[in-house]
């Protein structure tokens, strides 16, 4: 029986399953090296200040401890200098590990025990004592500190238009509100870790590395060492979840290249659970909006303005004001977003950055627009339901999210909710149901991908992306399958490692666009070449045809209904070896003419416990339009899981910060409380068709991002339907509903 080749589209197993489930999959700090040390990192215990002195003896003197590393014996050729190079740092000042002895927050990394044991290292590093000279006025708390908010170095929101406050001033039906979301943790489950192994003769890195794209760490680590680029190789075969927190380079990263640079062996830094708090979060947001319509429902004017953390050093930006000026149909918008500063880590994108945290705020908004007008929130989205992008005045290169609207109220059972508040009980249950829009942009970067057919016919595609668990492994194979025509079980995909066509890292939901684009071209100029061979080698049978009438399926190659030859054979009667193309993708020109996003319509029913004020989920309804969906089956994981951290989003993450001494109080598993089995139940995930023929040659938008917009918002909305209490601030606990 001849396999079948068509792969797109089809819920396909993950390729890489068997390894993960065996443990077969290697991981940052399951590389062992011959003569591997271990480091131990030293974290700042006070939130501003200096340092007055470190003393170390103790800890050298203990048996194992090959060196500890400060700022005061740093040597001097693994010292970052002022122009070093942080590819993904925003505005200002990049924090450098061990650079003197100022500290710029709790929790900064200040010193590296190397010992031959991690045990060791660990023990060692109580043994250190430091000393230091606490500045006073520190602040970690943004809404304490509205008064220095500033816009230097932030990118300005929209162009406001219409006449926005005038608009609410004449306005019949109003709100003004406020909504606040503390700061949030990335916690995936593997660590941060770094094993750097420094070769003295050709001096170069091969370094293993937790990162969401290797040539992140090549840049920084090329630019902090002043070496070639081609001098550091980074290879990150597996990673075990990062959500954005594997964008920039960790300090783990730092401390291990520097510790076997010095010392001339390989070193291995992982990070405790508790260090996993101490670098990148989502910002802490306070955003107030002002919504206006008339009795009808029709939006006269949005007003949104936020207030986002930053480090004092950087200035880090979301987009978080700018998809109230594009959601909705609406002549009068007025949009503001601001940072301010405190004495924090800088934050980090996280999962849909600045979009579940602006779409949070505005379904928030929308739904309490409609109570006050009295009319159904779907039905309120429809009446303002945008046909093209209002902010850009440009049409949508594709939108279904009317489709999104219908296909989630008919599975969901929209028409059975019942609009008073506390007027829908099961037993002692509170039952109330919610629903909100999602957005998240469809992207696309510069991609490269290479590709080598063999005489045995095995397919191996590479590029240096990355896999932090969405399935690139598998889409990518399947791409691959089906453009050269071959079974899936001939492709090897090939990603994590710097000498890899160079691709971006990955985020933003632009993997499956940006490499799957350059996959599919590499494909396509494969089987050019496979076919000019053919004329070669079969002149009889394909000399006088076109390229563009071929077939390439079953590993074979014909024209029309005619006589087909296998790869293999052609590659045989032409006594070559195998066949390598490599090519470079980017977004068409096209594309500028047109507004690119994803879509969702997420409904949630809650039920809360009267007297209790306890929480539950039962069901969740997320219909997206994410165009073409290559692998359902991957494609749906990732929409539970975003459903999952929105769960947590709204009902428990909270970093809690200590305003005495500014120190993150639950930097644990145990005490940060994100969802788990117990919360999550009925999950229903419904991808609804979508043809776009602008976004990409694959015509798929990405999922990773889009499966957590609007979750917390519609669970909000539900727990104000169930019990009248509207709460503003997350996480919605079970104090704020008593």
């Amino acid at each position: 029986m001849i396999a079948d080749t068509k792969y797109i589209g089809k819920s396909t197993r993950r390729v890489d399953g068997i390894k993960k489930v065996t443990g077969q999959a290697p991981y940052s700090a399951e590389f062992n090296p011959a003569d591997l040390v271990h480091g131990y990192v030293i974290n700042s215990r006070i939130s501003r200040g200096k340092i007055l002195s470190i003393d170390s003896d103790k800890a050298l003197q203990f048996p194992g401890v090959r060196e500890v590393f400060t700022h005061e014996n740093i040597p001097v050729e693994v010292k970052i200098d002022s122009d070093y190079t942080d590819p993904l740092s925003p505005p200002g000042n990049p924090f450098r590990p061990l650079n003197d002895e100022n500290i710029l927050y709790n929790g900064q990394p200040i010193a590296l025990v190397v010992a031959d044991t991690f045990e060791t290292a660990a023990f060692a590093a109580g043994l250190v004592k430091v000393e230091y000279e606490k500045e006073e006025g520190f602040e970690v708390d943004i809404r304490k500190n509205l008064d220095i908010a500033t816009t230097e170095d932030v990118p300005d929101p929209p162009e406001p238009r219409g006449d926005a406050k005038a608009a609410y001033e004449s306005s019949e039906v109003k709100i003004d509100t406020e909504y606040y979301q503390p700061r949030e943790y990335h916690n995936p489950m593997e660590p941060f870790a770094s094993v750097a192994i420094w070769n003295k003769e050709d001096e170069s890195f091969t370094i293993y590395d937790k990162i969401q794209g290797v040539s992140s760490s090549q840049q920084y680590i090329a630019g902090v060492f002043n070496l070639e680029k081609e001098k550091v190789r980074v290879i990150s075969p597996f990673i075990g979840g990062a959500f954005g927190s594997g964008l920039r380079p960790q300090y783990q990263l730092f401390m291990a290249a520097l510790a076997s640079k010095a010392l001339e062996l390989p070193v291995k830094v992982v990070m405790t659970r508790t260090q996993m708090f101490s670098f990148g979060h989502r910002p802490a947001c306070l955003q107030k909006i002002k919504l206006s319509s008339d009795k009808k429902g029709k939006l006269r004017s949005i007003q949104h303005q936020a207030f986002a953390e930053t480090s004092r050093f950087e200035k880090f930006n979301e987009t978080v004001v700018d998809w109230s000026g594009l959601m909705y149909q609406c002549e009068n918008v007025a949009l503001d977003y601001q940072l301010v500063p405190v004495d924090v880590y800088t934050p980090l994108d996280m999962r849909a950055p600045g979009g579940s945290t602006g779409m949070f705020a505005l379904e928030c908004a929308m739904d309490e627009l409609a109570v006050k007008a009295g009319i159904d929130p779907l039905e309120l989205r429809l009446i303002n339901y945008a046909e093209q992008d209002q902010n850009e005045k440009k049409p949508f290169s594709s939108k279904e999210l009317k489709a999104c609207y219908q296909r989630a109220a008919e599975k969901f059972g929209w028409e059975n909710r019942k609009p008073e508040p506390r007027s829908h009980k099961k037993a002692n249950q509170l039952v109330g149901y919610g629903m909100a829009t999602g957005v998240w942009e469809a992207m696309q970067q510069k991609s490269a991908a290479k590709a080598i057919f063999t005489s045995e016919g095995k397919l191996s595609v590479s590029s240096g992306t990355a896999d932090i668990g969405t399935g690139t492994y598998t889409i990518m194979s399947q791409i691959a399958a089906e453009m050269l025509g071959i079974s899936i079980e001939n492709v090897e995909f090939k990603l994590g490692d710097s000498t890899l066509p160079q691709a971006p890292i990955e985020g933003g939901s632009w993997t499956a666009s940006s490499v799957g684009s350059a996959v599919k071209l590499v494909c396509k100029e494969l089987q050019k070449n496979l076919f000019e061979l053919a004329k070669r080698s079969h002149p009889e049978l394909f000399e006088n045809m076109l390229f563009e009438n071929a077939i390439f399926e079953n590993g074979e190659v014909r024209v029309g209904e005619g006589a087909s030859v296998s790869f293999s054979e052609i590659l045989a009667v032409s006594g070559q070896d195998q066949v390598e193309v490599e090519v470079n993708s980017e977004p068409a020109d096209s594309r500028s003419d047109f507004s690119c996003y994803s879509h969702s319509c997420v409904m949630v029913e809650v039920h809360v416990d009267e007297d209790t004020g306890m929480i539950q989920i039962p069901r969740v309804v997320s219909a997206i339009a994410g165009g073409k969906i290559l692998n359902p089956k991957t494609a749906r994981s990732q929409i539970i899981g975003g459903i999952t951290w929105g769960i947590g989003m709204a009902l428990e993450e909270e970093g809690m910060m200590d305003d005495r001494n500014g120190r993150i109080m639950n930097a644990n598993l145990a005490e940060y409380q994100v969802a788990v089995h117990a919360d999550v139940q009925e999950l229903e995930v419904i991808f609804v068709p979508e043809t776009d023929e602008i976004v990409n040659p694959l015509g798929a938008k990405g999922l990773g991002e889009i499966g957590i917009v609007g979750v917390a918002a519609a669970i909000s909305n539900a727990i104000y339907n169930a019990t009248g209490k509207r709460v503003r601030e997350l996480p919605i606990s079970l104090d704020k509903v008593l």
